[in-house]
């Protein structure tokens, strides 16, 4: 699968978001779309790897948010539920 960016080549990112999508944690697969911001709307850990494959745990309350443009949110060790903005 192909994953699409939608800000390839962009030089700004300030802007507002005008997409969003569900963030369904895979421990196989990468995001359909990478994000620019995952929002938090249910408490809960989210763990993202980066295009390294670093993958990291972030503990997020309700409305925080992760100005991160990660490729994939692991199913192992991410709970509570997540949006990306793209």
């Amino acid at each position: 699968m192909t994953m699409r960016d939608e800000f390839a080549g962009a030089t700004s990112f300030t802007g507002p978001a005008t997409k969003q999508f569900l963030i369904v944690p895979d421990d196989d697969n990468d995001l359909p779309r990478i994000p620019r911001v995952i929002y938090c709307h249910v408490a809960g850990t989210v763990v993202v790897r980066d295009q390294e494959g670093t993958a990291l745990p972030y503990a997020m309350q309700v409305g925080d948010r992760i100005d991160f443009r990660g490729r994939r949110v692991l199913a192992t060790g991410t709970s509570g539920t997540f949006y990306g903005w793209i």
